[in-house]
């Protein structure tokens, strides 16, 4: 006989989008958006804000938060559509595309216009986009403050909404400063959303300063990665970094990859050798124009590049779709980085492998990513005589890159690749011929002479 709290639990009615109050134009573009339940930290944050509250949500990396907040602000816009009505803070250009976008998806009935204000972009573009009179803002905070004291005719003054997104990263980046100015010249009677992954004392003080009797909403109360992701490492020498990615991107080839390095030297060294050896790899790091960054994103995500080659700035936040395996070439120093990183694979109940790449100087980072997990990785299994036959060639590849990098600085040309054509733009060189190499895989053996 089953006990009440059974009972009560099997006639409890399913949460759907429609029950927590949203309007026929959302309903449809949630629909349309293939988005069947709410997630956890939507059915909390919904009724809340759509009662017109302040919301603390703290929620993990790929828990639909953007949406979370997203519905009820474009819900009251169809109610009292004038104006700028809500601007969105964001620690990264490329999270700030990406918010921008989902609004737009979501508010495709209704005409929703949206601008997104990032550095590293021209601002005469961004003010004539200002003077279209955006119904969202999307920015990040030097930007945004930019174009406060700068752009004509532009402010916050009519402002409704105000969303902190990734607090604690904002604050991370030190945009502490930023935000300060933002919040003198933005009404007081306005709604605050504040989601952020963590809270730190620095995201408490941002909370006591720019919300009114907040409700808190927590649907991740410890830091974790999902039960459908697999997590292995490599103990390898460091000398051997090098010859044991190129054997796990050989052997896993068939897969989507996001290799993380953890600076922009190695990020732009391992995509051209990879490059060099006939596999379809794109970087994203933040000495890329901002064009290119969005250009490298873009091929990844549409499947152009199979392996997308990033430090950090691919952390957080970024929803790539269908990522199979993270790779951690270079292990991170805080376990909530590892976290966010392997977060990009086994997203919304998919499964994922994450691989890092452990040297005899790493042990010590591995057993503290352990203990925060409170579970043992797995040991990849590897094929020694495979990797040995791949270390001539790594090794000539390896000389070819650091070669390049040297060109590139000595012509000024940083980390935009240029030399080697557009690939982190989306243009083709003389090296996407090769990806039928790359759907293969690479043969462990040396090429002739003058082959790639």
């Amino acid at each position: 006989m089953p006990s009440p709290e059974d009972a009560s639990t099997s006639t409890a009615p399913t949460v759907t989008f429609k029950s927590l109050g949203l309007i026929d134009p959302l309903l449809e573009a949630v629909d349309h958006l293939n988005y069947k339940t709410p997630t956890e930290i939507q059915a909390e944050v919904l009724p809340h804000a759509l009662e017109g509250r302040d919301i603390i949500g703290v929620a993990s990396t790929g828990s639909g938060k953007t949406a979370a907040f997203a519905l009820p602000i474009l819900q009251k816009l169809w109610e009292e559509p004038k104006g700028l009505f809500a601007c969105v803070l964001a620690p990264t250009r490329e999270l700030a595309y990406q918010i921008s976008q989902q609004f737009e998806a979501l508010g495709s009935a209704m005409g929703v216009r949206c601008t997104v204000l990032v550095g590293g972009l021209d601002m005469i573009s961004q003010a004539t986009s200002l003077a279209k009179k955006p119904h969202i803002v999307v920015a990040t905070p030097g930007r945004l403050n930019d174009h406060l004291e700068n752009t004509k005719g532009f402010s916050l003054r009519s402002l409704k909404y105000l969303v902190l997104d990734e607090a604690d990263r904002l604050l991370d980046m030190d945009f502490g400063i930023a935000i300060d100015q933002i919040l003198k010249v933005i009404p007081k009677e306005r709604t605050t959303y504040l989601f952020s992954a963590t809270m730190t004392t620095k995201v408490a003080k941002l909370q006591r300063a720019s919300l009114s009797n907040p409700v808190r909403v927590e649907v991740s109360t410890k830091y974790s990665t999902v039960s459908t992701l697999l997590q292995y490492y490599l103990f390898i020498p460091l000398v051997h970094k090098d010859v044991n990615l190129v054997y796990l991107v050989n052997s896993l080839v068939q897969n989507s990859i996001i290799i993380f390095t953890g600076t922009v030297q190695n990020a732009m060294r391992i995509s051209i050798i990879l490059r060099t050896l006939g596999f379809a790899a794109v970087p994203l790091h933040g000495q890329l124009s901002q064009s290119a960054r969005l250009g490298a994103l873009g091929k990844f995500k549409s499947g152009g590049r199979k392996i997308l080659v990033a430090t950090d700035v691919a952390s957080r936040g970024l929803d790539i779709p269908s990522v199979d395996i993270v790779i951690n070439f270079d292990i991170p120093h805080h376990s909530k980085d590892y976290i966010h990183r392997v977060g990009r694979t086994a997203r919304a109940g998919r499964s994922g492998k994450s691989i890092t790449l452990v040297s005899q100087y790493d042990v010590e980072l591995l057993q503290r990513i352990e203990t925060v997990l409170e579970k043992k990785m797995e040991l990849w299994p590897t094929d020694k005589e495979e990797v040995a036959l791949l270390r001539e060639r790594v090794d000539e590849a390896s000389r070819l890159a650091i070669n390049e990098l040297k060109d590139q600085n000595a012509n000024g040309k940083g980390g935009h690749g240029r030399k080697r054509g557009s690939d982190a733009t989306g243009g083709r060189d003389d090296r996407d011929r090769d990806d039928d190499v790359v759907q293969q895989g690479m043969p462990a053996r040396k090429k002739k002479k003058g082959g790639r």
